[in-house]
């Protein structure tokens, strides 16, 4: 059996990302939304999830490149000169790793998010981190720790299947499979923890290594080779460009994936693939 969760990331960055995600739940096939609590464009995303019931939304934690909920002066030690997180992910990854103060702050960071979240009114579908910070251990701990308070009940898995983002991409393979072996023991590390803490997770993902790039045609190919069980395929839609896309994510096609999610082709791709919509709230 196959069932598929469809997510747009980073809700609440900006207002062409909020359009996206709305518009791309009402006549596209997304059913769920991470929303970026300390935004600047949040209380639009959050009116928006409002008028949605149908549309699931989790929280995007949000602890490199981006601004802290905290005040910057309660967290120096996860910030720069600027107020805001680092940008650097290994260095900040070592750094929650090795500096108890870093892991204080930290914790209260994460303790902060959570409580945002909670305060929007919204119920609690899911938790994912910026950039898969999740994968830290150090993060992961806070994430199960603090959840429970909250009623944290799951958490994306990062795991692409090598044989299936090749086909579907077919380009970078070499690079996939380092991805791959390097990934490999943190996944299985993040899923063994999961499953001890009771929480659900989804089997697979797709769009890890083509993240930005996840246009129609990638989709279509993707849904064709969905495996059995539990796929979450997950976008940064946008309906245009502006200056908080620009900084952060220069790169990516956030309107071409938005005309992915809303594309004829792909609705009838996922019709063929017989695969059944949820959200993670909604996983046995």
């Amino acid at each position: 059996m196959r069932q598929l969760i469809v997510t747009g990331d980073d809700f609440g960055l900006a207002v062409p990302v909020n359009d996206a995600i709305e518009e791309a739940h009402r006549r596209g096939i997304l059913t769920t939304a991470s929303l970026m609590v300390g935004a600047g464009a949040t209380t639009d995303a959050v009116e928006r999830a409002k008028r949605l019931p149908s549309l699931k939304v989790g929280l995007h934690l949000v602890l490199v490149e981006g601004r802290p909920v905290l005040p910057p002066e309660a967290v120096p030690a996860l910030v720069d000169g600027h107020g805001e997180f680092l940008t650097d992910l290994v260095r900040a990854g070592f750094r929650f790793f090795f500096s108890r103060e870093a892991r204080r702050q930290l914790e209260a960071e994460t303790h902060a998010q959570f409580e945002a979240f909670h305060e929007t009114g919204l119920p609690l579908d899911h938790v994912n981190a910026h950039n898969h910070m999740h994968l830290h251990p150090t993060v992961m701990t806070l994430i199960l720790k603090v959840g429970v308070e909250f009623g944290l009940k799951a958490v994306r898995l990062p795991y692409e299947p090598l044989r299936v983002s090749w086909r579907a991409s077919r380009r970078g393979r070499l690079s996939r499979l380092g991805w791959w072996l390097f990934l490999t023991p943190w996944l299985l590390l993040l899923k063994n923890r999961l499953r001890r803490a009771n929480v659900r997770a989804n089997d697979f993902v797709l769009g890890l290594h083509d993240s930005g790039r996840m246009d129609s045609e990638r989709v279509v190919r993707f849904l064709s080779l969905l495996p059995d069980g539990t796929t979450e395929m997950y976008f940064h839609p946008a309906t245009r460009r502006c200056p908080e896309i620009d900084r952060t994510m220069p790169d990516y096609h956030h309107e071409e994936e938005f005309e992915a999610l809303t594309s004829r082709a792909v609705r009838d791709a996922l019709r063929a693939s017989g695969a059944q919509r949820l959200s993670f709230s909604e996983l046995p």
